[in-house]
Order: structure tokens, then C-alpha cells, then sequence
């Protein structure tokens, strides 16, 4: 695989984390009335529908077709999966503590990479494990209690459904550098959408409000299903493809700082000290753990 200088993915990555760090706050704004599963589902519709005429249009359904099955599957994993379970998640915990968790994509994906993949990680990363697991225990033993709030979900379960959410998209990562060849982003990115709308559209119709949502939602799903997932994902593939996946899995590091002002500025939340304390171990044993960083001598 063939990894650019920095210059030549740079801004993508700065971009990205901008954009990924808005969805929480458009998940949140949609799944107040929808709900998770209709939020999510409504959200890859969106996105594939965004991006299928612009793949068909460059030429790549033969690209598509020869390898639907590993893509359909990975949007599964990479996206229906986790968009239901942070679309739970952001209505019983703060959206910046839900982007923190986010940040734990790396310290997964090193670990399935190590038992899936057998990248064994150095003495360096296996230190950065410990201190990045570690500051989620402090983290959510800080944040999250299994007394119901007043939606009547205890924030535990929340907690748990974005750290599953991250190992979903820790074996995602791992499954796509086994399984699925060099492909175009935008192929990689419209199949994965349709995959994903697929797994979703039933439990979605289940779980329907028994109401027409009012246009502040549809405007946010428009922007979370075109902008932080239709273009996000054409942005997240190609930084896999030009910076490597662990460097593009870094981009998590910077989610938290977007989401945490978003959510500061138009939702009223607060952020304490403590949370910012886990949030800087957590990031520093992410560097460690994924090789961005490395200890004198290992």
C-alpha cells in the first residue's frame, strides 16, 4: 500500500475529524423524535443514495459487483451496526463523552489486529494498551452509573453501546485489510452504505415513530446521511488508502475536540476536568498503542 507525505493527506484528516465530530450532534438532534434505529437506518438510506448515482456515474458498478458480498458486509459492520448503537448512545450520555469513547477505535483495532491478524504489537504499544484501557475504566467508572437517568436507561448501557460500537469498527478495519482488495474509496464507500441500509431497514420499521418528524430532523438526517456519512466515508477510505489504516484510524484523536465543542455551543453541555484528565490518557495510550508515538527505546 502506498502511503503519501503528509501533505498529501493532511487536510483530508483535519477535514474528516470536522465533519465526524458534527455527528454526534445531528445523531443526537434526529434520535430525540425518530429513535436510534430509524435514525441510523435513515442515515445510511441517505448516504447511499447520495453516493450511488456518483459511483455509477464514474464507472465503478463493475467494481462493485465483482466484490459486493466482503463490501456489503463490512458497511454492516462499519456502519449499520455502530450508527444504532451511538444513536442509543447520545440520548443517555453527553455527546463529548460519547465522542471520548469514540476515540478508543485504535486501542480495539491494534488489539483485533493482534488477535485476528497476528500484528503482534510492540513493548511501546502494549504499554499504550494498558493506559488507554485503563483511562476508559476511569472514564466510565466516573461517568457512568447503572442508576436509571430520567429517560430511564442507566448511562452504563450507553457507555457499553459505544464501546461495542468501537469494536465494530475495530473488526471492520481488520476484515478489510484481509478481505477486500485495493478499491476505489467511492466504491468501498457506496457499497458499505448499502450494506448497512440493508441490516437497518427492518429493525428501522419496527422500531417507527407513531409521528412525521418535523423539518429540523429531516434537516439534520440530510446533513449526518450526506456530510458526515456519504462524503465522511469517500474521505475515510481514501485516507486508508494513501496514510495506511492505522494512521487513518487516528483520526479519532481529533473527533472528541469537534464533537466537544459542537456539543458545548449548541446543545448546552458541560465538560468537566475529569473527563478531559480520561480523555488525554486515553489519547496517549492510543498513540502509543497504534505506534504514533513511541517509548525511548522500544
Amino acid at each position: 500500500m502506498h502511503v503519501s507525505p503528509a501533505k498529501g493527506w493532511l487536510a483530508d484528516f483535519l477535514i474528516l475529524a470536522a465533519i465526524w465530530g458534527s455527528s454526534f450532534l445531528f445523531m443526537r438532534l434526529a434520535a430525540v423524535e425518530l429513535g436510534p434505529m430509524p435514525t441510523a437506518a435513515i442515515r445510511v438510506a441517505i448516504a447511499a443514495t447520495f453516493l450511488l448515482p456518483i459511483m455509477l456515474a464514474k464507472g465503478h458498478w463493475g467494481e462493485l459487483r465483482q466484490h459486493w458480498k466482503p463490501v456489503l458486509f463490512v458497511g454492516a459492520l462499519n456502519s449499520g451496526i455502530p450508527f444504532a448503537l451511538y444513536s442509543f448512545a447520545v440520548l443517555h450520555i453527553t455527546t463529548g463523552f460519547s465522542s471520548i469513547l469514540n476515540a478508543t477505535v485504535p486501542l480495539f483495532g491494534a488489539v483485533v489486529a493482534w488477535l485476528w491478524l497476528g500484528d503482534k504489537p510492540t513493548v511501546s504499544r502494549t504499554v499504550g494498551l494498558a493506559i488507554g484501557f485503563g483511562g476508559v475504566v476511569l472514564l466510565a467508572g466516573g461517568q457512568a452509573s447503572f442508576k436509571p437517568n430520567d429517560s430511564g436507561i442507566a448511562p452504563a448501557w450507553a457507555v457499553a453501546a459505544c464501546l461495542a460500537a468501537t469494536t465494530c469498527y475495530a473488526l471492520a478495519a481488520s476484515f478489510t485489510k484481509k478481505h477486500i482488495p485495493s478499491l476505489p474509496p467511492l466504491v468501498t464507500a457506496t457499497g458499505s452504505q448499502i450494506g448497512a441500509t440493508l441490516v437497518l431497514v427492518l429493525p428501522a420499521l419496527w422500531y417507527r415513530p407513531d409521528h412525521w418528524p418535523s423539518t429540523s430532523v429531516w434537516w439534520s438526517l440530510l446533513v449526518v446521511g450526506v456530510l458526515c456519512t456519504g462524503v465522511a466515508y469517500i474521505l475515510y477510505f481514501k485516507l486508508i488508502e494513501n496514510s495506511g489504516p492505522a494512521r487513518a484510524l487516528t483520526v479519532t484523536f481529533l473527533v472528541p475536540v469537534f464533537a466537544i465543542a459542537y456539543g458545548v455551543l449548541f446543545l448546552g453541555e458541560s465538560v468537566t476536568a475529569w473527563m478531559l484528565l480520561c480523555g488525554a490518557v486515553i489519547l496517549t495510550g492510543t498513540a502509543l498503542s497504534c505506534g504514533l508515538v513511541k517509548l525511548p527505546g522500544r
